[in-house]
C-alpha cells in the first residue's frame, strides 16, 4: 500500500527592496519589455523554463534564498531599477500619440476578441486572430488610445502539442489557473465579484469577470465557471474553440451579450465597438436590445448601433464564416427574442440571414448588417471580402461597396530580438522607436549599420535560435525513445557555434490551404536540393492542427514520416508545442521564411513581417501583406499559378517555382561568401527585408489606419446620429424605408448624345432624364465615370474630382451631375453635367444613379444602382 501524499506551498516572501517585482508580473507589459523578462530569467533561468516564462508563478515558487541574495547583488539592482525606470516612463505618460490625439475627450474604443495572444505565459489564445488581437491591444496601449477590451477565460485554453513516434498529433489540456496569472477578480463596490448573466435556453448563465492591466489598457475576460452555474454551463469558457456548434454558439452569446452587459454594469460607455472577427457579432443583438427597450423601432435601433460599430473580417472564404442553422439559433437564444428583443421570429432571423442566400444565420451577415463599417486585413484580402460580400451590396460593383481594409501589422517591441534594439540604438539613435513609420529614417539601415556588424547580429540571434530549437528536439525525441546516437545525427546541422547553415522556417496553423508539404511536391527535387553537402539547408516546420482538422493532422503526419527518412533525417526538422515563445525565438533567428499558401486564401499573415523586423527574408506567394510588400528586392515571391481550378496542376506549378528560386537564387546567394565568410547580396537583401518592411508593417502604422479611416468616422458617425434623442438616425431610417419602397421604379436615360470628338481645353454637356418615382432630386446622386477606352470600367477605382489627385493619374474619373428641373410631359427630371475632360485620347463613360443621403456613412451603403 503506498503513502498518500500531502500537498504543502510555502510562497516566497519579496524582499522590501525589490517588492516592485509583483508589480512587473502583474503588468502584461512585461510581454513586450525583454528587460523585465531578463529580470526573472537572471533570478534563476531553469525555474524560468520550468514556469513556462509566467512572472507570476515564478515568483510563487523562487527560492527564498535566491531572491536574498538578488537584494545584495549590485548588478541585479542596477538591472532592477533600470527596469522600474522603464515602466514608470512608460505608464507616467499619459498623452496620446499620433493619430490618438484626434479622438474627442469622451472617446472609447471596444474592442472584442476571442482569443488573445499576448505572450506564452497567458495561454488563451490559438494561432493568428489572437496574437494580432494582442498585438492590437499592446499598441493601443502605446499610442495612449482610450481603449478597452472583451474576450473569454478559457480555464483549460487551447491545446497542447505533442507528437508520437509515428507523427501522430496529440492534444493535451493543462488548467490556467487564476492564481497564477496577471489578473484579478473584477469586483462590485462591495468587494464581490461583479456578476452579469444571460439566459440561454431556459437557463440563466451566470458570468464573472476577470481584469488584465495591458500596459495603459485594460482586458477584461469573462468567465462562466462560477456557482451556481451548472457543471454544464460552467464549461462555456473552458476550452478555446473545443466542443461542436452548441458549445460554439453558447461561447459567442457569453462573448457578445454578456460582454456588452458587463461593461454597461461598470459603468463604461464606449464610442466605438469594434468586432475582430464574427464570433462576437452578438453584441450587435444586446445593443439593439437596450435602445428597442426604451421603445425605439428596430429600423432607428439598427442605424444607432451600426453607425459606430467596427466589423474586421479575418476570413477569405464564405464557408470560414461562422453559421448556425436557425433551429438551433432560436433554441439558444429564442427567449432572448421574444422576451428580451421582443421582436418575431422571421425579424430576429432576417437580421443574420439573406433573401436567396443559405438558411443558417451567419455571423458574417450579423456583423455586415450591424456595422457600417467594414474591414478586411489586407489589399488582397480587401478584395476578396468585397467580392464574398458583394450579395450585401447587389447593385454595386464589388470594387465599389463599402468593405475596405486595413492591412495588419506586428509589434515591433513584442518580436525584435534585444541585439537588434542593441544595434539600433548605436547606429540609428535611441529615437527609432518613436520613429517606427518614417521610411526615410529606416533607410538608415542601408547607410549607417556595417555590413559586418549587421551579419554578427543576425547570427547571435539565430544561435540562440539553434538552442532553444535544439533543446525543444532533444526533449521531443528523447520522449519518443530516439537513440542518442540518432539524435546527435538530427541535430547535426543545428549548431550554435557554426551557425552558418540555410536555416528555412515554416511555422504556422496546419491548415490544408497553407500547404505546408508543398515543398515534398516532387520528392526527387528535394532531394537534389538538400544533397549538396556543400551548401546545407535546414527546413524547420512547427504548427499544430486543429482536434478535429483530419486533414490538417495528416499533413502534419506526412511531414514528420518525411522528416525521419534517412535521406531527409536532419535536414527536415519537426518541432512539436508550437507557441508564442518558439514563435518569437523562430521569426527572429531564421534566414528565410517560407509561406506557401493557396492564392487568394491567405487573408494577411504577420510572421513574415516579424521576421523581416529581425533580419530574415521572405520566400512567399504573392498573397496577403506580401502581395503589398514584395518590391523584387526585399525578398523572393512565388507568383501564384493561373490554374485555380486544377489543385493538382496549380500545386505542381507553385511547386515548381518554390524548387527554382531555391536552386536558382535563393542557396547560391546565401552561400556566396565573400572575404568577410558572408555573402555580401545576401546582406544587402536582409537589409532591405527589414528597411522596407519594418516601417510599413508595424502596428503603429495599422493603428493610425484605424484610427484615420475608421474609428475616428466611426465615432463621429455615431455622435451625430445619438444627438438629440437619436433625431439623426430617425431622419436616416425614414429616408431609407421611403427610398427602399420606390427604388424599383427609378429609371434613368440619356436624353441626347454629344459631339463625339472635342478639343482639350472644350467643355461637353451631357443630359439625362431620371424618373425619381416619388423620391426627391435630393433623394439621389447622379454620375458620370470617364475613363479611358483601354480600361475597363468593372474593375477601376472610381476616384473623385475633389480628391486633389493628378486626375491625368487617375483610372477613372467620376463628375456628378446637377438637377435642373422637372420634366412635365414624361414625369421625369432632367440632369444636367457640362465639364471639361482632364484626359486626352480614346475615352469611354458611364452613366448611373443612386440613393443619396448627407447621414449615409459610405456613399454605397444602400447598394442600389441605376445605369443608363
Amino acid at each position: 500500500m503506498s503513502a498518500q501524499i500531502f500537498n504543502l506551498e510555502v510562497t516566497p516572501l519579496l524582499p522590501p527592496t525589490l517588492n516592485r517585482l509583483e508589480e512587473i508580473a502583474n503588468n502584461l507589459w512585461y510581454s513586450w519589455n525583454p528587460s523585465a523578462r531578463s529580470l526573472f530569467e537572471h533570478l534563476d533561468r531553469d525555474l524560468w523554463i520550468q514556469v513556462g516564462h509566467n512572472p507570476k508563478l515564478f515568483l510563487r515558487n523562487i527560492d527564498q534564498y535566491i531572491l536574498q541574495k538578488a537584494e545584495k547583488d549590485p548588478q541585479f539592482l542596477k538591472n532592477y531599477q533600470n527596469v522600474l525606470a522603464q515602466y514608470d516612463h512608460y505608464h507616467q505618460d499619459q498623452k496620446p500619440k499620433n493619430g490618438g490625439g484626434d479622438l474627442a475627450t469622451n472617446d472609447l474604443i471596444a474592442y472584442f476578441c476571442a482569443e488573445y495572444g499576448f505572450h506564452e505565459s497567458l495561454p488563451v489564445y490559438s494561432g493568428g486572430l489572437g496574437i494580432l488581437a494582442g498585438d492590437h491591444c499592446k499598441t493601443a496601449s502605446d499610442l495612449r488610445l482610450p481603449f478597452i477590451a472583451v474576450g473569454l477565460f478559457y480555464h483549460q485554453g487551447y491545446f497542447t502539442q505533442q507528437i508520437d513516434p509515428e507523427g501522430h498529433q496529440h492534444a493535451a489540456y493543462n488548467l490556467n489557473e487564476p492564481q497564477h496569472l496577471p489578473m484579478f477578480p473584477v469586483l462590485d463596490k462591495n468587494g464581490v465579484d461583479a456578476q452579469v448573466s444571460v439566459d440561454i435556453v431556459d437557463k440563466t448563465v451566470y458570468i464573472k469577470a476577470w481584469k488584465l492591466q495591458v500596459g495603459h489598457i485594460t482586458l477584461y475576460l469573462l468567465d462562466t465557471d462560477v456557482p451556481p452555474n451548472s457543471p454544464e454551463t460552467r464549461a462555456i469558457t473552458h476550452q478555446l474553440y473545443g466542443g461542436d456548434q452548441h458549445m460554439r454558439i453558447k461561447q459567442e452569446i457569453v462573448l457578445g451579450i454578456g460582454g456588452v452587459r458587463l461593461l454597461r454594469k461598470l459603468g463604461i460607455s464606449p464610442t466605438v465597438w469594434h468586432i475582430n472577427e464574427g464570433h462576437a457579432a452578438f453584441l450587435i443583438l444586446e445593443r439593439l436590445r437596450e435602445y428597442l427597450d426604451k421603445g425605439h423601432s428596430l429600423e432607428k435601433s439598427m442605424e444607432v448601433v451600426a453607425s459606430n460599430t467596427v466589423f474586421t473580417t479575418h476570413t477569405p472564404v464564405p464557408a470560414g464564416h461562422d453559421h448556425f442553422p436557425q433551429d438551433l439559433i432560436m433554441h439558444y437564444l429564442g427567449a432572448y427574442c421574444h422576451h428580451q428583443l421582443h421582436l418575431p421570429r422571421e425579424h430576429f432571423l432576417g437580421l443574420g440571414c439573406l433573401p436567396n442566400d443559405s438558411p443558417d444565420f451567419n455571423m458574417t451577415t450579423l456583423a455586415v448588417k450591424g456595422a457600417r463599417h467594414v474591414n478586411g486585413v489586407s489589399r488582397i484580402h480587401g478584395e476578396v471580402s468585397s467580392e464574398i460580400c458583394k450579395k450585401f451590396w447587389p447593385e454595386i460593383n464589388p470594387i465599389e461597396n463599402p468593405v475596405t481594409y486595413v492591412t495588419n501589422g506586428a509589434h515591433v517591441p513584442s518580436l525584435l530580438a534585444r541585439d537588434w534594439v542593441e544595434l539600433f540604438d548605436q547606429f540609428l539613435g535611441k529615437e527609432w522607436i518613436n520613429r517606427l513609420c518614417d521610411e526615410e529614417f529606416w533607410q538608415g539601415i542601408h547607410t549607417k549599420i556595417p555590413d559586418e556588424l549587421f551579419w554578427k547580429v543576425k547570427q547571435q540571434v539565430k544561435s540562440r535560435m539553434l538552442v532553444v530549437v535544439r533543446a525543444a528536439l532533444k526533449t521531443q525525441h528523447l520522449r519518443n525513445q530516439v537513440s542518442e546516437s540518432h539524435l546527435e545525427r538530427i541535430l547535426r546541422f543545428l549548431d550554435p557555434q557554426n551557425p552558418d547553415v540555410l536555416t528555412i522556417g515554416f511555422a504556422r496553423r496546419f491548415a490544408t490551404y497553407k500547404r505546408a508539404t508543398l515543398i515534398l511536391n516532387n520528392f526527387q527535387r528535394l532531394k537534389s536540393i538538400l544533397a549538396d553537402s556543400e551548401k546545407p539547408v535546414v527546413f524547420i516546420f512547427a504548427g499544430k492542427a486543429h482536434p478535429a482538422d483530419e486533414p490538417g493532422k495528416s499533413l502534419l503526419k506526412t511531414l514528420y514520416q518525411l522528416s525521419m527518412q534517412p535521406e531527409f533525417v536532419g535536414k527536415l526538422l519537426v518541432v512539436q508545442g508550437y507557441d508564442l515563445g518558439l514563435s518569437r525565438r523562430l521569426v527572429s533567428g531564421v534566414d528565410v521564411w517560407l509561406n506557401n499558401p493557396v492564392y487568394p486564401l491567405e487573408a494577411s499573415g504577420t510572421s513574415g513581417m516579424k521576421v523581416a523586423f529581425n533580419g530574415g527574408i521572405n520566400l512567399s506567394v504573392l498573397d496577403g501583406w506580401w502581395g503589398e510588400s514584395y518590391d523584387g528586392r526585399n525578398g523572393w515571391a512565388i507568383k501564384p499559378s493561373p490554374h485555380e481550378s486544377n489543385p493538382e496542376l496549380r500545386d505542381h506549378e507553385d511547386a515548381r517555382t518554390l524548387y527554382e528560386l531555391l536552386q536558382d537564387e535563393v542557396i547560391p546567394l546565401y552561400y556566396s561568401r565573400g572575404k568577410y565568410s558572408y555573402s555580401e547580396g545576401w546582406v544587402k537583401k536582409s537589409k532591405q527585408s527589414m528597411a522596407t518592411i519594418l516601417p510599413h508593417f508595424n502596428t503603429v502604422r495599422m493603428l493610425n489606419d484605424y484610427l484615420r479611416r475608421i474609428y475616428l468616422p466611426a465615432s463621429h458617425h455615431g455622435q451625430r446620429l445619438h444627438a438629440n434623442q437619436l433625431e439623426k438616425a430617425q431622419e436616416l431610417a425614414n429616408w431609407k424605408q421611403h427610398v427602399r419602397s420606390h427604388w424599383g421604379g427609378v429609371h434613368i436615360r440619356q436624353i441626347e448624345l454629344p459631339q463625339k470628338q472635342i478639343d482639350y481645353g472644350e467643355n461637353i454637356t451631357v443630359k439625362v432624364a431620371v424618373r425619381l418615382n416619388n423620391l426627391q432630386p435630393q433623394d439621389i446622386a447622379v454620375e458620370l465615370l470617364l475613363f479611358r477606352k483601354v480600361y475597363h470600367p468593372e474593375v477601376l477605382v472610381t476616384r473623385s474630382t475633389n480628391t486633389g489627385e493628378s486626375l491625368s493619374n487617375a483610372l477613372t474619373v467620376a463628375y456628378k451631375f446637377e438637377p435642373e428641373k422637372p420634366l412635365p410631359d414624361t414625369g421625369e427630371y432632367l440632369y444636367n453635367l457640362t465639364f471639361k475632360p482632364d484626359l486626352c485620347g480614346g475615352l469611354s463613360y458611364q452613366v448611373r444613379v443612386f440613393p443619396f443621403h448627407e447621414l449615409l456613412t459610405d456613399p454605397h451603403e444602400m447598394g442600389m444602382m441605376r445605369w443608363v
